[in-house]
């Protein structure tokens, strides 16, 4: 199953694997929502590198899985980037 991240229109961008996709549906399961991130310029850059500084990432904890309905871009990540994004801490209160 590859891991992607999917920016949304109105939802916002997410880091997990797909399931399915259909038109702007998409279905992902192991998912972290990307909320704020400092150490990468773009997604693309994420989506390659991740991000040089996860201490000032805000990513959310793993949900099992999400439907959203408005994805606009879809980015395959690299190992190097999975790696990284799954080692940067949970964001929570």
């Amino acid at each position: 199953m590859e891991k992607c991240i999917v920016r949304c229109d109105r939802s916002g961008v997410f880091f997990g694997e797909i399931v399915e996709i259909e038109g702007q549906r998409c279905r992902l399961k192991n998912v972290r929502k990307l909320y704020f991130w400092v150490g990468a310029n773009c997604l693309e850059q994420l989506c390659m590198e991740g991000t040089k500084f996860p201490e000032g990432c805000k990513f959310t904890m793993k949900v099992i899985e999400i439907e959203v309905y408005d994805m606009i871009q879809k980015l395959r990540c690299t190992e190097k980037a999975i790696s990284n994004i799954e080692g940067v801490p949970i964001w929570k209160r």
